[in-house]
Formats: C-alpha cells, structure tokens, sequence
C-alpha cells in the first residue's frame, strides 16, 4: 500500500486543457474546479437521501405491526441499509457544515440545522469541533480536537495502571463502536461539553437542537406509537453513529498514517498521508457519502461530496495514498498507540513487545 504522494509528476488537466506541474504541496490549484456547490444537485441529494429513509421507516413500522416472526427478521434487516441512510444524511449536513452543499451560507446552514435533529447532532456546535479537526489533523501538538484520542507509546507507558485500563477500555471495539456512538450522540451531543468559553453559540445550537427532537419525537409518537419511535427512530441513529464512528476511525487510525509535531507537521501531510482512501463497493460508497475518498476531502473540504469521485477518476494516482479495502481495514481494530520511533500505530501488544526488547 503506497502512502507517500508522489514529490513531483506532470498531469494534463482536462477540466482547463491546461498542463500542471506539481508537488503535493500544491493540490488548491489542481482541485480549484471541483470546488463549486450545485444547488439543484444539492437539492437532488436531499430527495434521493431523504425520501429512501421516509419509506424504509414505514416499511419497518409495517413489519412491526405485522408481528411474525418473519416480519421481525426483514425488520432487522432493513434496519441496517435504513442505518447507512441515516449515515448518508450525516454527510449532507457534514457538507453544510464545509459550506460545499449550497452556494448561499445561509442556506448551508439552515439546511445543516433542519437535519442535524434527525441526526442527533447540534449543527453550529458540531461544525466549530469538526473544523478544529481540519485544522489539526495528524498535530501531535494539537491532538483531542474532534478526534479519536490517541496516544504516544511514551505517554501510555508513563500512565498509572488505572489511566492505561481506562485508554484501553476506550479504545476496545465495543466501546469505540457500539456504546461510545450510541453516549455520543444520544447523550453527549445533548449537552455542548467544553463549549462555554466560546459564548453562547454551543449552547444555543444544542439547545435548539435538543427541542426539535422532542418535537420530531412527540410527532412520531403521535403517529406511529411509542414502542415505532423506540424501535426504529433511535435504532437507525445508534446504528447510523457506529456505522459513522467506524468510516471516521478506518480514515485516520491506520498503520502507516500521519502524525507529527510542529514546525515538522504540516496540513498538507496531515491530509495526505494522514487520511485513507478507504475503497469500498460503490453501493456502499454512494450510501455513505463517498467519505471514503477522505485523503481528498482534506485536501479541500470545499468539494462537495458528490464530487470526490471525479477528483479521483481525473488524478488516478490518487487511488494509491492510503488505499484500504474492507479486509484491509479490519485489521486497524487491532492499532491504540502512535510510535513516535517507527512512525506508525501500533497495538498494545506491540508496544509490550517493545518495552521488553529495551528492558
């Protein structure tokens, strides 16, 4: 797997006819044409999003209604692709947030609000973290900004047996993908933690957020009961949050991806080295937004979504920096702790391996 750019290469681009010579250094110019929102495909990605979520969420409220055991069964099935829509409804609102989904900021972000209640997630305040990521990425200096934590080998070896029990139990695969998405956002995202030195703004966003689930949820009950709104509502959005915790774990937190300390640390190696092209089916890469193509969202996270596919058909050696397939991406479960030596994540295992090889 090749996850070092290329230093230099010669590319015609066909968007302008014209012919670049460039380092990785300067992608802004390469990536300038696909840096513009479509409104009208902006609006056909809200219809094609939203209206498969409405009719999977009646069809589940049927098979509930139904009651056979079969019914129970499709129910749980349909659960998952109603999971991956939720997932895909995350990232309209993660465009907003980029300003990449409408031309009007206004519109981005209103837009960003309305679904931010479906999501669970308080728009304004989501997006101040989410921007620090960007700002951050791969920064040993300026790491736990809307980031996995992560820690050094160093640091993790000079805990107490108490703090390296408590990182160990955060970084295990139940709590990093089953309960840690379902306290995230059904619970911490109801309260902006941290978020008082910045004004009210937090609060404001999460406030207002936390009153249009109640009133989402009173509609839904109102029409469809509250064993549907408990069975298939927060369902779908536990189910959408892991599947969401997992894409952003598999995009940072490989073996071989980037971390550094300043002045060493730059955004364009952060960006690059440090976030996967994460190649699934295209099924599955249309469901979740095309996030995967997550080296080239860094590079400009102005690009809408619907367009990091043609970035990578119009610079193909893009497909070979940080190039993980689904087996692949398993074995990243396994990675908790940065060596700071060998410049690469390791697993707990690895880092014990290591410290009786210098004992």
């Amino acid at each position: 797997m090749l996850l070092v750019a290329p230093a230099t290469y010669v590319h015609e681009n066909k968007l302008t006819g014209t012919t670049l010579t460039t380092d990785y250094k300067n992608w802004s110019a390469l990536l300038a044409p696909f840096r513009s929102a479509d409104n009208t495909r902006a609006v056909m990605e809200v219809v094609v999003t939203v209206v498969p979520i409405v009719v999977l969420w009646v069809v589940l409220w049927a098979l509930l209604n139904v009651g056979t055991v079969l019914s129970y069964i499709v129910f749980l099935i349909l659960l998952v692709p109603a999971g991956g829509l939720m997932v895909r409804l995350f990232i309209l609102q993660h465009d907003c947030g980029h300003g990449s989904m409408f031309k009007s900021k206004v519109v981005n972000g209103w837009v960003g609000r309305f679904l931010g209640v479906f999501t669970f997630t308080p728009y304004d305040y989501w997006r101040r973290l989410h921007a620090n990521h960007h700002a951050t990425s791969g920064d040993l200096d300026r790491r736990g900004m809307g980031d996995i934590d992560t820690l050094t080998v160093a640091e993790y070896t000079a805990k107490s047996t108490a703090g390296k029990l408590v990182y160990r139990l955060y970084r295990h695969p139940l709590v990093m993908f089953g309960l840690g998405p379902a306290y995230m956002f059904l619970l911490r995202h109801r309260i902006p933690v941290g978020a008082m030195k910045e004004g009210l703004a937090g609060w404001t966003s999460t406030l207002a957020t936390n009153a249009g689930i109640v009133v989402m949820a009173l509609v839904l009950i109102k029409f469809a009961g509250l064993g549907a709104f408990l069975l298939i509502q927060l369902p779908i959005v536990v189910l959408g949050a892991s599947i969401g915790v997992w894409l952003f774990y598999v995009q940072h937190q490989y073996e071989d991806t980037y971390w550094d300390t300043r002045p060493d640390w730059s955004r364009e190696n952060g960006a690059l080295q440090g976030s996967s092209y994460y190649d699934l089916p295209k099924p599955i890469m249309w469901i979740t937004g095309y996030i995967g193509i997550h080296h080239v969202h860094h590079l400009s996270s102005r690009i809408p979504f619907y367009k990091l596919p043609k970035v990578i058909k119009a610079y193909p050696e893009l497909k070979d920096i940080g190039r993980l397939k689904f087996w692949e991406s398993l074995r990243c479960v396994r990675l908790a702790l940065w060596d700071e030596n060998a410049k690469k994540l390791i697993s707990f295992r690895d880092a014990r391996r290591l410290q009786f090889a210098s004992a």
